[in-house]
C-alpha cells in the first residue's frame, strides 16, 4: 500500500480581501454607447464572440475571441465593438485587487494587462458561466461559491500572465493620481511642473508626488519624460520633421537636452534611433 500526501502553502492570493461585487454578460446589438469611465473597483473582460477595441487611456487594443482585458481601479477606459462582428463579453467587477501589470517597451508600470488565451479559455468560459448562473439564482450560499471560483479564476489568470495580483489598499492609484496621470498623458507637450500636477489635483505636491510614485512606479516628472520620449520615438519612425521640431513638439526645453536623455535613455542618439527604424538618418 502506497501513500502520497502533498501539503497544500497559504499562498498570498488566500490573505487578500477581495470580493465579488458583479459578473454579467454583455453583447453589443447597436442598443448602447460606450464612453471613456472609470470605476473605483477592478474590471475584467474576457472576449466570447466578436471583436473590438478597447481604449484604455491612451492605448487602442485590439480584441478578439479568448482575450482577457484586465483594467486595474481609476483607470479611464471605454470599448467599442465591431459593427460587422459584435462582441460579447464576460464582466467581473471586484473589489479590493489591484494587478502590478508592466509594459513590454518602457519601463513604466501599466494599469490594465491584455492576454490571448489558448488552452486555458474552456476553463475561464465554464467556470465564468457556473459563476453566473450562482450568482443569478442566488441560492443558499451563492456568495461562498462565486468567492470560491473567484478565487479559482485569479489563480489560472496569475500563473499564466506577467503579472501580480495585489491587494488594492497596496495599489490604491487614487483619483488624484489617476487625474495627474492624465494631464501628463494629454499635456506632455506643455511646460509641466510639480507645482502645476498639484494646482490641478488639489492636493499638497509632496504627498502627490509620494502617492504618483507608489502607485504609477515612478515619480510625476520621471512619468513625464518617458511620456515625452515615447511620444518622440513614434514622430521619428512617423515623420520627417527635424530633431528640433520634435524635440519642440513633444515638451524638451531645447534639442542639445532632448538628445543627451534620448540617448542616456534608449541608448542612441535620435538620429540613430530613426535610422535603425526607417534607413533614413532624418536631419
Amino acid at each position: 500500500m502506497s501513500n502520497e500526501r502533498i501539503n497544500l502553502e497559504q499562498k498570498n492570493l488566500s490573505k487578500l480581501n477581495f470580493n465579488l461585487r458583479y459578473i454579467s454578460i454583455s453583447k453589443y446589438e447597436g442598443d448602447w454607447q460606450s464612453l471613456p469611465h472609470t470605476h473605483h473597483f477592478t474590471e475584467l473582460f474576457y472576449v466570447v464572440n466578436g471583436s473590438g477595441i478597447f481604449h484604455v487611456e491612451n492605448d487602442l487594443v485590439p480584441v478578439k475571441p479568448n482575450d482577457l482585458m484586465i483594467i486595474n481601479p481609476h483607470v479611464e477606459h471605454t470599448e467599442k465593438t465591431m459593427s460587422n462582428n459584435p462582441m460579447e463579453y464576460i464582466v467581473f467587477g471586484v473589489d479590493g485587487l489591484a494587478f502590478s501589470c508592466h509594459g513590454k517597451k518602457e519601463n513604466v508600470r501599466k494599469n490594465f494587462s491584455h492576454y490571448s488565451y489558448t488552452s486555458s479559455q474552456n476553463r475561464l468560459v465554464d467556470y465564468s458561466r457556473l459563476m453566473l448562473e450562482e450568482f443569478r439564482e442566488k441560492k443558499p450560499g451563492y456568495d461562498l461559491v462565486c468567492q470560491g471560483i473567484l478565487q479559482v479564476l485569479l489563480v489560472f489568470i496569475s500563473r499564466e500572465l506577467d503579472l501580480s495580483i495585489i491587494s488594492d489598499s497596496t495599489f490604491q492609484i487614487s483619483k488624484e493620481c489617476a487625474l495627474a496621470k492624465r494631464y501628463i498623458d494629454s499635456n506632455y507637450a506643455q511646460n509641466i511642473t510639480l507645482d502645476t500636477l498639484a494646482e490641478i489635483t488639489h492636493i499638497n505636491k509632496y504627498y502627490l508626488a509620494h502617492s504618483f510614485a507608489a502607485c504609477i512606479g515612478q515619480s510625476p516628472i520621471s512619468y513625464l519624460s518617458a511620456r515625452r520620449l515615447q511620444a518622440s520615438k513614434e514622430l521619428l519612425i512617423s515623420t520627417n520633421h527635424s530633431i528640433a521640431q520634435i524635440a519642440s513638439s513633444t515638451g524638451f526645453s531645447s534639442q542639445s537636452y532632448f538628445s543627451q536623455i534620448f540617448k542616456k535613455s534608449v541608448g542612441m542618439t535620435p538620429q540613430q534611433y530613426r535610422k535603425m527604424h526607417t534607413g533614413n538618418a532624418g536631419r
